[in-house]
């Protein structure tokens, strides 16, 4: 009975048995590239307003698309860290060499 269950298991596809034994398995591929494009489009769009308005202080970071079986507090709970000036003058440095 473990072999037939194991060789289920890893099946190509989805089943109604590997998504009642593993959450994440009831999304297939294109959901959650789907879901990865929502969050990279509206990281996008949070940077350029960021980026091109004055008065964005207030602005809250948007939230990832919540998953199934993953926990959306560990995909936003670290804050993300951006570069200071020094970093960015020897990124475009280094550039300008090449």
């Amino acid at each position: 009975m473990h072999v037939l269950i194991s060789a289920l298991m890893h099946k190509p596809g989805r089943s109604l048995l590997l998504a009642e034994l593993d959450e994440t398995a009831q999304w297939g591929t294109a959901e959650h590239l789907l879901a990865r494009v929502s969050d990279a489009l509206e990281a996008s769009n949070y940077l350029f307003i960021k980026a091109n308005s004055s008065d964005t202080d207030d602005l809250p970071i948007p939230e990832p698309v919540p998953r199934p079986g993953i926990d959306t507090a560990e995909l936003s709970a670290t804050e993300p860290d951006f570069a200071d000036g020094s970093e960015l003058s020897a990124f475009f440095s280094r550039m300008s060499n090449l």
